[in-house]
């Protein structure tokens, strides 16, 4: 072959092993630019499908998992209320424990309680009825 036919062969497009490296170059880079925009417009193609498909999966999940943090729930309230109930009743005997042991340390101490007031009282307003008797 002489020069000239290899020179030609060299130019011809539908040979890889013809083409100038630049020229390689400039196909490889339009091919992966190509390949990315092809990738960008799949992206966007497939992103309301993916998003879609993660709300459902959300929701799936949401419903899966109400229903075990409501059985939860229901046993710490009722477990709470069980304990509400002890602590009111201990409570109620604190209360009482204290109310006996306060009446106990005025009655020593000669301080008159509620009931000793009231018969007082009664006294009083008998003793002003039979002066006011007296009086007329």
């Amino acid at each position: 072959m002489s020069q000239k036919d290899k020179k030609s062969d060299a130019n011809e497009v539908g040979s890889d092993n013809a083409l100038p490296i630049s020229d390689k170059i400039k196909a490889s880079a339009r091919q992966i630019w190509l390949a990315g925009l092809g990738a960008y417009n799949k992206a966007e193609e497939d992103t309301g499908k993916i998003f879609d498909k993660l709300v459902k999966e959300g929701e799936e999940l949401e419903a899966a998992t109400r229903g075990v943090v409501e059985k939860q729930f229901k046993a710490v309230e009722g477990t709470v209320e069980g304990v509400r109930g002890k602590a009111s009743n201990t409570f109620g005997k604190l209360e009482s424990v204290f109310d006996q042991r306060v009446s106990g340390a005025l009655e020593r101490l000669g301080i008159p309680n509620r009931k000793t007031i009231e018969a007082l009282e009664a006294r009083i307003d008998a003793l002003e009825a039979e002066l006011k008797k007296c009086n007329k």
